[in-house]
């Protein structure tokens, strides 16, 4: 049967119009692949024939306020491998064994890994300049030398918990390095080149060198010279009394910066790992909490002088002891202090009287002005793992509660809280954030990119309170229990404190005392205020006797460093039996050594140089000194005053 034309000729069409329709498809494919697609293909294309050896651009630099540099990296290369480009493993393993000082089957086992690249760990990890170089000069195929480094602390242990460590990858891990690490690591660099389905490196190829960005560097409150005076006087203590630990911070009371904290026991930030945790993650200023004592009587002082409520020249009887609801306070004074004014009270340190100001306040006014003093509530320094202190809830507080607290027992507090309320007390009245990262700096130029403000958190008291505050506490170091932190020419001020510890039964400790003294100089125009706490020292437990010193010693140096001048005036220490009389060094410059030693034969004289003539001296003429303190006199020969 013969099919009709025009059927087969419909047939035909039919079949080119499809053929056509496929044809447009398929451009249309082509066109879509090639113009839409083309570049995401193209990318992943690379991708499958790209390789890249990633390496670490440079943490920013941590610097304290006079660019003393505290943290740093410093060049440790590290060894990768890739595998299919290794010749022969079995030597490569061999030479690597050697200069790595490394198992040779281990290394063997990295560098036969069905891997695109190995990082040869730990053994190829952050390695000498020396090995490195060694390495490279070997030549060995498939084996790259990777530019990477490693943090190093160059003070070694100094502000440890402050600083935090980094980790092998660059990263941070406690601390500062930690709180900003963001900032301070940077991004990645890389070196890509192109590899076939083996990785091996294509003949031909370049490879590409991608910079890595380096983090910015970071600058600190801390002075390092204040800070090292500080950690100085903490390892004595710690020789000295062998305590638990040791706690201390130095703070400029006016902007609320960090001068120095520390801590004992410490740890090197290079060497954490053989560190106990517990050691590296109590930042103890700002994360211990514990009963403040006599310390906290600063508080209830300027409560009841803000609110009128006593003036310090009234009188209060102390008979040893004061009876609250049934319960019977003792001073620490056994017969107690009998008849004193309020400044009396203060400088005993009389636990009475401080409770006869507690119940003039009244339970809501005391506790208001000890939560405007920002207790109770974080500070807001900017360190991980800070503290809030722990208050009495208002419904729980009795009269007895209220006594206590009064001088400082039944309440918990942190080191920063006190030290950022007694700064607030003698700077004016002005509650002031603590910091203690300063401002962040360009590396390459060293310019500021944005510099931390002080912060005023709000207003607790009068600056008339606060004068009266300051008058009062340099009483205590010139007159009462603060004596051994008295420093002739500088009107140092300060509270002691000797808070008994709780126990995990929730009984006070017997014989188990934190011992602290918080200072600051000078009184007239506060620099410096300066806390310290001894946990559990051997033998005598009284913040005056163990604190005081430290604090003096360190507010002593640190003034000295800061240039601040002595004041002419100031409150004179009181006398006793047992006390050295201070007397104002003569000016022996230009004076005769013969003539010196018969006119002055009740000093120690320490005599350096030749000649008969006294060219320089020290002390200094005119500063005040404890009577029998030696003088250091430089001999030469210039002419003897008068010729």
């Amino acid at each position: 049967m013969s099919i009709p034309g025009s059927l087969v000729r419909k047939r035909l069409f039919i079949a080119l119009s499809i053929g056509l329709l496929l044809f447009a498809g398929l451009l249309v494919r082509l066109g879509y692949v090639q113009l839409i697609q083309g570049t995401w293909l193209n990318e992943k294309a690379r991708e499958l024939w790209t390789r890249d050896i990633p390496f670490e651009g440079k943490r920013g630099r941590i610097l304290d306020r006079n660019g003393d540099v505290l943290a740093y990296n410093i060049s440790s290369p590290t060894v990768l491998a890739i595998p299919a480009q290794i010749k022969d493993p079995a030597q490569t393993a061999r030479e690597l064994a050697r200069i790595l000082l490394a198992p040779e089957e281990k290394i063997y086992r990295q560098i036969t890994k069905k891997e695109l690249i190995v990082r040869m760990n730990p053994y190829g990890r952050k390695i000498s300049e020396n090995r490195a170089k060694s390495i490279q000069e070997l030549r060995l195929p498939g084996i790259v030398v990777a530019e990477d480094n490693k943090r190093h602390y160059p003070e070694g242990s100094l502000a440890a918990h402050i600083l935090g460590f980094a980790g092998i990858d660059n990263q941070g891990l406690a601390g500062l390095e930690l709180i900003y690490d963001e900032k301070l690591r940077g991004t990645r660099g890389r070196v890509s080149f192109e590899a076939n389905a083996k990785g091996e490196k294509l003949p031909e190829s370049h490879e590409q060198f991608f910079a890595p960005k380096d983090g910015l560097d970071m600058v600190l409150t801390l002075d390092k010279n204040i800070q090292t005076i500080m950690e100085r006087e903490m390892d004595q203590a710690m020789a000295q009394y062998d305590p638990e630990n040791v706690l201390a911070i130095a703070m400029n009371p006016k902007t609320g910066e960090i001068l120095g904290m520390a801590s004992r026991p410490t740890f090197r930030p290079d060497n954490f790992q053989n560190v106990d945790p517990e050691v590296y993650n109590r930042n103890l200023p700002i994360w211990r909490t514990y009963e403040p004592g006599s310390t906290f009587k600063i508080i209830t002082l300027a409560a009841a002088l803000e609110e009128n409520q006593v003036n310090l020249k009234d009188h209060f009887y102390d008979p040893g002891f004061i009876k609250v609801s049934g319960a019977k306070l003792r001073c620490w004074k056994g017969g107690g202090h009998g008849s004193q004014t309020f400044l009396e009270v203060v400088q005993n340190s009389c636990n009475p009287g401080f409770v006869a100001l507690g119940q003039n306040l009244g339970k809501e006014k005391l506790f208001s002005y000890i939560k405007e003093f920002g207790f109770g509530e974080k500070t807001g320094i900017d360190l991980n793992g800070e503290a809030r202190g722990i208050l009495f809830k208002p419904e729980r507080v009795g009269p007895v509660e209220l006594a206590t607290t009064s001088f400082g027992q039944g309440v918990s507090v942190t080191p920063i809280q006190q030290v950022a309320a007694v700064a607030a007390a003698i700077n004016g009245g002005k509650l002031m954030k603590p910091y203690i990262q300063k401002a962040w700096q360009d590396p390459d130029s060293n310019k500021v990119l944005k510099k931390t403000k002080p912060e005023v958190k709000r207003q607790v008291i009068s600056e008339k309170t606060s004068k009266q505050i300051r008058q009062a506490l340099e009483s205590v170091v010139a007159k009462g229990t603060g004596r051994k932190a008295f420093i002739d020419g500088y009107r140092v001020g300060g509270k002691t404190g000797t808070a008994q510890k709780v126990g995990a039964n929730g009984r006070y400790l017997k014989n188990n005392h934190i011992v602290s003294f918080i200072g600051a100089a000078p009184m007239d125009d506060p620099r410096l205020v300066v806390y310290v706490a001894v946990d559990n020292p051997n033998g005598i437990q009284f913040g005056g006797v163990v604190a005081a010193p430290i604090v003096r010693n360190i507010l002593y140096d640190s003034l000295r460093y800061l240039k601040v001048d002595k004041r002419e005036k100031q409150i004179s220490p009181k006398q006793t039996p047992m006390t050295t009389p201070m007397v104002k060094v003569p000016n022996l410059v230009g004076e005769q050594i013969n003539d010196i030693r018969m006119s002055l034969y009740d000093t120690p004289l320490d005599v350096s140089g030749k000649g008969n003539v006294v060219i320089n001296q020290a002390p200094k003429p005119g500063e005040r000194v404890k009577k029998g303190t030696p003088i250091r006199i430089y001999l030469g020969d210039k002419k003897q005053k008068g010729d």
